[in-house]
């Protein structure tokens, strides 16, 4: 999937840190969920279900604490041009 969205010039959302190669992913710039905090609200979940809550009690939350990443390696396929200053913004630029 990966190589045939590439192939054709199109940008694919990645999946979360540690699910795949990062350079298989082409989304140029990506805001992406902050996995620690991912998990942080999988154990809070998980404390409040053994607790004795209901699952379907509990409210639905989202992360609040996004990473923000460039694929420059995409964005170049593409034929995007990323300005310096974005570029210093991102918390991570994939070459």
């Amino acid at each position: 999937m990966p190589r045939q969205a590439a192939h054709r010039k199109l940008p694919r959302e990645r999946p979360p840190r540690g699910r795949g190669r990062d350079e298989d992913y082409s989304s140029p710039p990506a805001q992406i969920p902050n996995i620690s905090e991912q998990y942080r609200l999988l154990g809070v979940y998980a404390g409040r279900i053994l607790s004795g809550q209901k699952p379907g009690d509990l409210p639905v939350r989202r992360a609040t604490r996004l990473e923000f990443v460039i694929n420059l390696k995409t964005a170049k396929a593409l034929g995007l041009t990323i300005p310096e200053t974005l570029l210093a913004t991102a918390d991570e630029v994939i070459q």
